[in-house]
């Protein structure tokens, strides 16, 4: 059977079978989830790892703005970061290019990275390069860590609870897949204040990743599409299945919707924060159904 006929979801399950699991260490989120999050014998952090990549006419467009292209490089996993409520520190940058790339080209990448880096405090500590024939593509891997009380994952969401995004959805390939900024901030002020019971990042569409989490967490879902925050000229469909918005969905307590939409907005007032449905019992999973999002290995459908 073909890649393309399992997709994504069903090919990392397989492939995660077939990897050892080492017994030394606990493993508080692994393969299934935003990051791997590990725990480490001393102190009250766990060790976090993520490694993501970008790849030319998957991610983006020939022609793309390689300032650009390296600033997306680097956020897209301090979007699963953000889902973790984790701190990044360290990054690894692995460049695979064809020899006829312009040197300049890649000297403007490495500034989109290291803006991006900056931004948040990452320091570049090595990688490695390799030539190709293909598409350009460049994988960046990052280590940080998060207090184990405050470690997010999918899996924790229960029935009942609230669901929330932040920002707008849809309309993201008109650029802004290019130039957003992961929710670290308010990923970390979510975690200190609440008691945030789920939460992952937007990045294959909420129609991919809204079951990722039930599945995760072993509810169900249900959503009021008229509710969703849509981005100027998107629509409803859009804003369900186009991907790319790298805006935060988490599960809340419904008791603390009152406080967290009032103390939200003082905090946070240049970005919006929706609820747009809640969490279900397993049985009406199957009931539920949206549009599908971005799904590797998958042709459009």
């Amino acid at each position: 059977m073909k890649v393309g006929a399992l997709g994504e979801d069903r090919v990392l399950d397989q492939i995660w079978l077939q990897l050892p699991r080492g017994k030394k260490r606990k493993i508080f989120a692994g393969a299934a989830d935003d990051c791997a999050v590990v725990q480490i014998p001393r102190g009250n952090k766990h060790l976090v790892l993520k490694t993501d990549c970008v790849v030319e006419g998957v991610h983006f467009a020939r022609g793309t703005s390689a300032s650009d292209v390296g600033w997306k490089a680097m956020m897209r996993p301090l979007s699963d970061f953000a889902a973790t409520s984790a701190l990044p520190h360290f990054a690894l940058i692995t460049l695979i290019v064809p020899q006829k790339t312009d040197a300049t080209w890649v000297k403007q990448l490495y500034r989109g990275l290291r803006r991006a880096a900056s931004r948040f405090d990452v320091r570049t500590v090595g990688g490695e390069t390799s030539n190709t024939p293909g598409p350009i593509a460049i994988s960046v891997s990052v280590a940080g860590f998060v207090e184990r009380n405050r470690a997010m994952s999918r899996s924790g969401g229960k029935p009942g609870d609230d669901l929330f995004v932040t920002g707008r959805l849809g309309g993201s390939l008109k650029q802004k897949h290019l130039k957003f900024i992961p929710r670290i901030a308010e990923s970390r002020w979510l975690t200190k204040n609440f008691s945030v019971h789920a939460m992952m990042d937007i990045s294959d569409g909420l129609g991919s990743d809204l079951p990722r989490l039930a599945r995760a967490s072993n509810v169900g879902f249900d959503i009021e599409s008229e509710r969703l925050p849509l981005s100027r000229g998107a629509n409803i469909n859009q804003a369900i299945s186009e991907g790319e918005d790298y805006e935060l969905l988490f599960a809340i307590s419904p008791h603390d919707r009152t406080r967290l939409l009032r103390e939200w907005r003082p905090e946070f007032p240049k970005l919006l924060l929706t609820r747009i449905g809640l969490l279900t019992r397993i049985a009406k999973i199957e009931k539920r159904k949206l549009p599908r999002g971005y799904i590797h290995f998958q042709q459009p459908g």
